[in-house]
């Protein structure tokens, strides 16, 4: 399994020379399987970046899946500057969690209406097909990969996935929050023994999540010990605060492999193939 990471931090796109090597833009990774499906996980502003590969790298059709975990405004802002919904031949699924009363494609083409932006969802021209699925729910892509969804603790709720592609697991948890004397079960079942775990580590100590704790985020030290609890065999950090430079990123590496040695920095243009045998 190849992973891509474009997009890592969370709240806001944070350019500029403090965020430079671990990147500014907000959640999303590009996941392609054995059998070369197209998954991407969330479409923040890293989607742009993305969007400008794929038509580069890829001069017929583009098919693939975006797997939305929530429509809060870092996880969905890039879709309409994602360049490829602009080819008439492309085709996309979007995957997000089934809601009452709001359906994720209203949610989707809220961001297209004036006096936001100067053209409307159903103008683009790919070929969208939307899919919503409940918590506990698992759907197929291709041949070879079964994606798993979870409910995870975060305000108006999130989705977990976890995706195995021929006996290996990649688990992404995003944005979530776990109480302060038990995990966030969802989290663990979708991390069970996964070759990587892709975890919000939002906050840089735990004495700011205990300020904060109605935004429903984590720390690199939950994160770090929840990695060990399930089982998994590498952590990567992820959805860092808009107002952690990459020095301070830095430092929370090298604590949170004190707890849990297995640990890595997910940053904008890092390339890894799952099983990894090394950190990166």
């Amino acid at each position: 399994m190849y992973i891509r990471f474009w997009g890592v931090r969370g709240t806001i796109p944070t350019p500029g020379p403090d965020t430079i090597r671990i990147g500014g833009n907000t959640s999303c990774i590009e996941v392609r399987t054995s059998d070369d499906q197209l998954i991407i996980l969330d479409a923040g502003s890293g989607i742009l970046p993305l969007g400008r590969h794929l038509l580069k790298h890829n001069p017929g059709r583009i098919i693939g899946n975006i797997l939305i975990s929530h429509t809060h405004w870092d996880h969905i802002q890039g879709f309409p500057f994602f360049a490829p919904v602009w080819g008439r031949t492309n085709r996309f699924v979007l995957v997000g969690r089934k809601r009452v009363g709001q359906r994720l494609e209203e949610i989707v083409a809220g961001q297209f209406l004036e006096p936001y932006l100067p053209f409307a969802y159903k103008s683009l021209p790919a070929d969208l097909l939307v899919k919503e699925v409940s918590d506990g729910e698992s759907i197929i892509i291709g041949e070879n990969t079964r994606v798993e969804v979870a409910l995870m603790n975060h305000p108006g709720g999130c989705l977990g996935f976890r995706i195995e592609d021929n006996g290996v697991v990649l688990a992404y948890c995003c944005d979530v929050g776990h109480d302060t004397d038990h995990f966030d079960t969802a989290v663990l079942k979708l991390a069970h023994n996964a070759d990587l775990l892709i975890h919000d580590s939002h906050f840089g100590t735990i004495e700011e999540r205990n300020q904060r704790t109605d935004w429903g985020h984590s720390t690199w030290q939950e994160a770090a010990q929840i990695a060990m609890e399930a089982g998994v065999k590498k952590l990567a950090l992820f959805h860092y605060s808009p107002d952690l430079s990459d020095d301070a990123v830095d430092q929370i590496l090298d604590k949170a492999r004190q707890v849990f040695p297995q640990t890595f920095l997910s940053r904008e243009g890092l390339e890894i193939n799952l099983p990894l045998t090394q950190l990166p």
